[in-house]
């Protein structure tokens, strides 16, 4: 049977070539090598119409081969004169066995090598499955293109869109218009997307939404790539990253959804979403790890530590901030609540269920506070929400509206937005100046505790070896004299910031000197200096950081 076949197709084959020989051959592309060869079929039928249609039909388990190009279907129709084809019934183009493409309909121009599918159009190439309505392909070019709504399925991952170009050369699809990509992890909306089935890697270059974590996180970027088989994606020209505690806006990010670990640069700002207890960060780079909930904030960061109207900023060569709980695992951490000593008691964690007190930061070099009711500045500071005190080391300096306070090492504790109280570890010093002179009240001792009241010192306690100069006033504010004294203990009391009455206790010696005659350099407590020109003055201060 299969000999009877082929000898039916070959002698309507010779018939065909004898006409052909009476008038002047068609440009088929043959001289290139693209001529449709029958390679098989069930029937055939030889059909001519006039000079320009000469036809050849083929039924049955039709393959016509174009150089590596197979053709397979249940009935083909072949144009010897333009050397082109239609085909139909389970179409199945082989392009050198790399590409794969089926259908149920299918025009094929053999000289431009180009077929025009339609009807449960499916290209594949072992990699991605491509499924759409209507497919053009370019069989030189490896080119697929669809104008009407096209699927993509690779493994997991499935792309949808309007418009689709598929490159085989590269693996590579360009989609257009109404992109959707769906992936287990990551669901993703643009206009237009470039996607690689060998590498899983969406390129994107319009704006785009990505939703991750089951919806509770979402990217917005106009530009970048993300690996969806590695979780990792590098976003730039300002891209935003949102959940449900948090935003965080720079122009590139790098982000491994692996790894949890992130990073953000070029004005990167991180917002938090808690008004009350929460926090911004704005820095050059930030890096963070999901994981831990860390952030390392460099090249100029700023924290803004959220207190309402009365929010505290602090900026710092590097700010770093975790979970408190995670830092309690390797060290104690160290406060002081009782109310008149500096003994250290452990911070209590059996709160900290808390998600949003669970935070401390830490800042290193370059320190700088600023607040509505403090400032502040030194070498390095700790401070977590659970208890809301700030610690300054290595030669802090704290404003208090009219008060400067030094010493090795300060705490400033914080209560409903505003300081509560002040501790000063050894060598303590207090200066004021008074009333815009060259005049300064100054207090020394070994500490000192100051409790504050709506943002004023009101009370005031140095120990160890006290040494105050202090200059006394007449109700017109007209000075009358300078008293310089030492004494174990002094208190303080204040009203409305401005020294009311100070009483000593043990030791008392001091002398007290008409205005006039007095060197008042030589009465200044050694140590003294006013350091006034270093205080932050407003937020901009430090947001010029």
């Amino acid at each position: 049977m299969f000999a009877k076949r082929v000898t039916y197709l070959l002698m309507l084959l010779s018939i065909a070539f004898a006409a052909d020989a009476q008038r002047p051959a068609p440009d088929t592309g043959k001289a290139e090598g693209k001529v449709l060869q029958i390679i098989s079929a069930d029937r055939g039928n030889l059909l001519t119409v006039d000079s320009l249609h000469k036809y050849t039909s083929f039924a049955g388990k039709v393959h016509v081969l174009q150089e590596k190009t197979h053709f397979y279907a249940d009935s083909v129709i072949i144009n010897e004169i333009d050397n082109s084809l239609e085909a139909f019934g389970n179409i199945h183009i082989n392009d050198a066995d790399s590409i794969h493409t089926y259908s149920q309909y299918l025009k094929y121009l053999g000289k431009e090598k180009k077929a025009f599918l339609k009807k449960h159009v499916r290209l594949t190439d072992g990699k991605g499955e491509l499924t759409t309505e209507e497919l053009e392909y370019d069989v030189t070019q490896k080119i697929g293109t669809y104008l009407n709504n096209g699927k993509l399925v690779n493994k997991k991952t499935v792309l949808t869109s309007k418009e689709g170009y598929y490159y085989g050369d590269t693996k590579d699809v360009y989609f257009k218009q109404k992109v959707i990509l769906i992936d287990p992890d990551y669901k993703v909306l643009t206009d237009t997307l470039e996607y690689n089935t060998t590498t899983e890697i969406a390129t994107f270059i319009s704006p785009t939404i990505i939703y991750s974590d089951s919806g509770r996180r979402t990217i917005k970027t106009r530009q970048g790539y993300f690996d969806m088989k590695n979780k990792k994606g590098i976003l730039n020209k300002r891209s935003v990253v949102e959940d449900s505690a948090s935003t965080f806006t720079a122009d590139d990010m790098a982000v491994d959804d692996s790894t949890k670990l992130g990073e953000f640069r070029g004005n990167a700002v991180y917002r938090g979403k808690d008004t009350a207890k929460g926090f911004d960060l704005i820095a050059n780079n930030i890096k963070t790890n999901r994981k831990k909930d860390i952030l390392l904030a460099t090249e100029k960061p700023i924290l803004i530590i959220k207190q309402g109207k009365d929010s505290v900023f602090v900026s710092a060569d590097t700010l770093y901030t975790a979970r408190l709980t995670d830092l309690m695992k390797t060290r104690k951490v160290p406060v002081v609540r009782d109310s008149g000593s500096a003994r250290q008691q452990p911070i209590d964690t059996t709160s900290q269920s808390d998600s949003s007190n669970n935070k401390y930061f830490e800042a290193y070099y370059n320190v700088k506070i600023y607040s509505d009711s403090l400032q502040a500045k030194g070498d390095s500071l700790f401070y977590s929400l659970q208890d809301s005190v700030f610690r300054l080391f290595h030669h802090p300096i704290v404003w208090a509206k009219e008060n400067q306070v030094t010493g090795d090492t300060i705490y400033v504790y914080t209560k409903n937005k505003k300081p509560e109280r002040m501790y000063v570890f050894e060598n303590a010093m207090a200066v004021s100046q008074v009333d815009s002179t060259q005049y300064f009240n100054q207090v020394k001792g070994r500490t000192i505790n100051a409790w504050f009241e709506d943002g004023k010192i009101n009370y005031m306690r140095v120990r160890g070896n006290v040494e105050k100069v202090y200059y006394g006033q007449d109700e017109q504010k007209r000075f009358i004299s300078v008293d310089k004294s030492t004494a174990d203990l002094m208190n303080i009391i204040f009203g409305d910031g401005k020294l009311q009455r100070i009483s000593f206790i043990n030791n008392l010696d001091g002398t007290t000197y008409p205005m006039h005659q007095v060197d008042h350099n030589d009465l200044r407590i050694r140590g003294f200096q006013w350091l006034d020109p270093v205080r932050p003055k407003s937020k901009f201060d430090i947001l010029g950081n």
